[in-house]
């Protein structure tokens, strides 16, 4: 995506009904903008999109009684492969017992950050009243989305503060915009995660378990993002709606979120094997058998050095840090193990490339290293980028080609 794009396609405010059963449903109380002139497709499209949401806004079904007191939560799901939701689940002031609402963006732009600061915002209007909410987000609709690096500024008017000036901020690294690994160092230790990291990067089926829809969100995310340069190409719910629990059934690889009160539940599933991760624990309730041996024992050592190294030190303060020293870590793995990749892409007259896969195997001296490699060709999230590398000369992802060129220099000069 590109800067200059709407921040957003919807924000919706989903609700608690009560029904005549004595149920909570979550219905949508509120839509901007209202779309109208739609075509046929379009219309239907919306629909069905809208339809969807409320189910993911409240995941934890029927299980709802007013309250006086709610902490609020900021989690987000995908709908599709290009919309996602970024969720704030708050309770609106008031006096007494009351439920709590979401309040949903919806945008094919993949920021969490920047989401969650606009959702900051959102709630703080909420508190005064919905009123004030939509000219925030009407002068946000009309303000181009930033790019990497870049600042744009909201003015908004706030009855009895006047008007305010937010800054919004996009990380320069777009490829980390997402995501938050502190997270999953809070919760796992460095290594579990390279047993977790093992499992997603030969596309199998991962299920996380928690509480906290925010903890389930952020990790699953935090997962996601430990692939780059690749990205996970299969079916992947950060938080399950309880109506969907037989996901877990599915024969084809998975990354999904399950709040823990379903354990159970999902235990009883008639399951392929899976990988459960149990994030309030901070433990591994069940495996395959072969994580440890996936990895080359000598880039896992180097790894686990490097997250232990972060652990360790007392100078990592800002999330920001902490995610560039993490993603280093898990790079620097790709780079060593496929990053000779675009010297084995054969080039014809007409600009086309073809991957010549044997060669590019052969050329790992490591016997280790290569039987790994030989494993992870075969996966889709592999496929789907050499497939984009044989587009273009052009590489595409301009980050991992800097940190490719930086080892290749170090090499020359060890030598």
């Amino acid at each position: 995506y590109s800067a200059g794009q709407f921040f957003f396609e919807y924000l919706v405010v989903v609700s608690l009904k009560k029904m005549s059963d004595g149920r909570y449903e979550p219905k949508i109380t509120y839509q901007f903008p209202k779309r109208e002139n739609l075509l046929k497709g379009q219309k239907e499209e919306e629909e069905h999109l809208l339809k969807a949401i409320p189910l993911f806004c409240f995941p934890d079904g029927n299980n709802w009684a007013p309250v006086t007191e709610f902490t609020s939560e900021t989690f987000s799901f995908v709908l599709t492969n290009m919309d996602g939701g970024y969720c704030r689940q708050l309770l609106p002031s008031g006096r007494g017992v009351r439920l709590p609402e979401v309040f949903c963006i919806i945008s094919c732009l993949g920021c969490f950050g920047l989401f969650s600061k606009i959702l900051d915002e959102v709630e703080k209007r909420r508190q005064i009243s919905m009123a004030v909410i939509y000219p925030f987000m009407q002068g946000l609709r009309e303000s181009p989305f930033p790019a990497p690096g870049k600042t744009v500024t909201i003015k908004s008017f706030i009855p009895e503060s006047g008007t305010e000036l937010i800054a919004l901020t996009r990380p320069v690294d777009a490829h980390l915009e997402h995501v938050e690994f502190q997270a999953l160092l809070q919760r796992l230790s460095p290594h579990r995660i390279l047993l977790i990291f093992a499992s997603a990067v030969l596309e199998r089926r991962l299920i996380f378990l928690a509480e906290e829809l925010s903890v389930l969100s952020q990790c699953i995310h935090a997962v996601a993002a430990l692939l780059y340069p690749f990205t996970w190409a299969h079916t992947y719910i950060p938080v399950v709606p309880e109506c969907l629990l037989d996901t877990v059934c599915c024969p084809t690889p998975f990354m999904v979120g399950i709040q823990r009160r379903h354990l159970e539940r999902v235990l009883d599933q008639p399951m392929e094997e899976a990988l459960i991760v149990d994030l309030c624990e901070g433990k591994i309730i069940r495996e395959v058998g072969d994580e440890e041996e996936i990895l080359p024992i000598k880039l896992q050592n180097e790894m686990l050095t490097s997250l232990n190294r972060h652990n360790n030190n007392n100078n990592v303060h800002t999330s920001e840090q902490v995610n560039a020293l993490v993603s280093e870590a898990f790079v620097q793995f790709f780079v060593r193990m496929v990053g000779h990749y675009s010297s084995h892409i054969k080039w014809s007259k007409t600009g086309s490339g073809t991957f010549q896969e044997r060669a590019f195997c052969k050329a790992i001296a490591s016997k280790t290293n290569r039987k790994f490699v030989k494993k992870f060709v075969k996966t889709n999230m592999f496929s789907l980028f050499i497939e984009e590398a044989e587009k273009s000369r052009i590489p595409q992802e301009a980050y991992f080609q800097r940190k490719i060129t930086e080892y290749r220099e170090q090499k020359k000069h060890r030598r």
